[in-house]
């Protein structure tokens, strides 16, 4: 019986997601979801006036944009921008922004090619979904 013990506990920390892997898909257009309060409550997005764009860079710095999406692959951006920096702590990975007015982090649960899921220190739940660009064929 001690056996099967080990052997089940070695599996579940063999499927224990690497937070490194994430790193690669966060870069990109983000289109937010659904946003899970600490309280149990959600609020779900139809539509989304904005999107948020994330560049990361080789040094695991980069930034954060909102950007208003037009069609056939144009943006509209403020001047605004979130600075953002990666780092990997007690086995996860936590993004840290800046701004002139604040600072704070989130750590991301989740990042595939199709969804991004972060926790902030609120414990409200994002869930983005890869934003998916208009193309329409006007000649």
């Amino acid at each position: 019986m001690k056996n099967y013990l080990w052997i089940f506990c070695l599996l579940i920390l063999s499927c224990s997601k690497n937070p490194e892997t994430h790193i690669k898909h966060l870069e990109g257009y983000w289109e937010i979801q659904e946003v899970t309060m600490a309280d149990g409550s959600k609020k779900e997005y139809q539509f989304n006036e904005t999107i948020d764009y994330i560049s990361i860079n080789d040094s695991l710095t980069g930034f954060r944009k909102k950007l208003k999406p037009g069609i056939n692959d144009q943006y509209f951006a403020s001047g605004d921008a979130e600075a953002i920096q990666l780092k990997i702590e007690d086995n996860s990975l936590i993004i840290y922004y800046t701004t002139p007015y604040a600072n704070w982090k989130e750590t991301v649960l989740n990042a595939d090619s199709l969804q991004l899921k972060i926790i902030n220190e609120n414990k409200n739940v994002y869930l983005y979904k890869r934003y998916t660009p208009i193309k329409l064929d006007i000649e």
